[in-house]
Formats: structure tokens, sequence, C-alpha cells
């Protein structure tokens, strides 16, 4: 094992039960399989998750095709950065006002906006955006609330915010600190 100033790398092939025990799968929140071989992202992920089922696990894939095999070898989140550049080219050329649009939204260092999540506690009580002032709030536009797999998209000010949601909202890196504030609170 070697260490840089802010990293720790370790040598091996991360297929193998034990390099990835060495890393501290067993313990870790999340792993991110990202070789250049589908096979080995696919072996990578079922090995993490055999090792700790809690683990999150999100993997690169160069072929479309191997993104359910990838999944079903215990991946939570299967990328191909292939489509994504693809799907971006193809935006590029049908709406480029809007992608210009966001990439100086998300690239402007004044305004630091990003589109960020914030899971709202079980010990919260459930209230609503107008109450909450969520809507008013002029660093914070809520986008989308999800409750358990369904989806609210441009919630109104009476819809009710309860606990184990999550609201996906665009704002500033203070208006997470904000959020946080208020979803964590002692009552």
């Amino acid at each position: 094992m070697g260490t840089g100033k802010d990293s720790i790398v370790i040598r091996g092939d991360a297929t193998e039960d034990q390099v990835l025990i060495k890393s501290g799968v067993k313990a870790a929140q999340g792993l991110f399989a990202v070789t250049d071989d589908d096979n080995q992202n696919l072996v990578i992920s079922l090995t993490a998750k055999h090792l700790n089922p809690k683990i999150k696990v999100v993997s690169r894939c160069n072929e479309v095709s191997n993104a359910s095999k990838i999944r079903k070898a215990g991946a939570d989140n299967v990328i191909s950065p292939n489509e994504i550049g693809g799907l971006r080219m193809a935006s590029e050329m049908i709406r480029p006002t809007v992608v210009s649009f966001l990439d100086i939204m998300l690239r402007d260092k004044e305004m630091n906006l990003r589109v960020e999540e914030i899971a709202v506690p079980e010990s919260f009580t459930e209230n609503t955006l107008k109450l909450l002032g969520l809507k008013e709030h002029p660093n914070i536009l809520v986008l989308a609330v999800r409750e358990n797999d369904h989806w609210i998209y441009n919630p109104p000010g009476t819809h009710i915010v309860k606990p184990n949601d999550t609201l996906i909202y665009l704002g500033s890196q203070q208006a997470h600190h904000d959020l946080q504030k208020l979803f964590h609170s002692d009552p």
C-alpha cells in the first residue's frame, strides 16, 4: 500500500476478494467499478456485494448490452460514458440554448448553483412546502420530491413534506446548509 498526500493506493486486482478486503470494502459505504473491461466491472460488483451486501456499487459499462448483467451482478447503478456522451452530443444539436444555459449556470462562480438532494429525516414533523418557506426561499428552487419510488415534479406549496422523502432542488451551497439546519434541527 502506497500513500500520496491526500490518497491511499492499493495495488492489486480488484476482482480478487483479498484486494477488496484490504481496501476496506467490508466497512465501505460505496465502491466504483470503473475499469475499461465490462467483465471485470461485473466481477468487481459481484465480489463487493458478496463481501458487503450494504455497499453501494456504481459501475462503468462500455457496451450498453452488458448493463443489465452488471446490475444483476450487484451494481446499484450502471453508467455508460459512451451513451452519456452521445446524449450530450444530441442535446448540443437539438437544444443548444438549454445545454448552454445549464453549463453556464452550473459553472457560474458567483451563483455556485447545483442540483442537490436532501433526505428528510424520520424525526421530521410533516409540513407543507409553503409553511416550511421553501417555495419562497430565494436560494432554493424545489424541482421534485421523491416519496418512496413515486416522484412529484414541481410540487405546489400545498405539497406535504414527510419523513423519509427526498427533496431535489436547485440551490447554492448556502441553500444546502440552510436545508440541513431546517431538517436536522432539534424539535
